[in-house]
């Protein structure tokens, strides 16, 4: 007796065949769309996970930049003319030292805001999904999973 053409696999490929080429057509391009839309999805995860990340780094930069206006100006006369007065140094030498040292708390906040910036991982997954998106639709992959 012969298979029975609606059981297993054979249905699957009846259900096929039975649609017309516009049904196929319509799907085709509705799933291309649920595609690209997700894959937009995607980007704008990534990207808001990133904007944290440059958010934080840029931050460091500007509390850097705030601490040393408010340092320069507040602290650095003060500690300036201590080191006259205490340490019997020559005035532009107290002022020297105290100008080096603002510019390693300067060097350290810098280091720190690279070190957020480099975080940064750019659109990984959204690149590996579109290059295999473009690959199959090209007919050059079949998904596989």
């Amino acid at each position: 007796m012969p298979e029975n053409p609606s059981s297993g696999q054979g249905a699957e490929e009846f259900d096929a065949a039975d649609r017309s080429l516009g049904e196929l057509v319509s799907e085709a391009s509705g799933n291309i769309s649920k595609l690209v839309r997700l894959e937009l999805e995607l980007a704008k995860l990534e990207l808001a996970r990133d904007a944290k990340q440059v958010g934080k780094g840029s931050a460091m930069f500007v509390a850097a930049a705030v601490l040393l206006h408010l340092f320069l100006i507040l602290f650095s006369v003060t500690a300036g003319l201590f080191l006259y007065d205490v340490a019997g140094l020559s005035a532009w030498i107290s002022f020297l030292i105290v100008t080096l040292f603002y510019l390693l708390v300067a060097a350290i906040m810098v280091g720190i805001g690279v070190l957020h910036l480099r975080k940064i991982k750019g659109l990984e997954r959204f690149g590996t999904t579109m290059a295999t998106s473009v690959s199959v639709l090209r007919g050059e992959h079949t998904a596989e999973r």
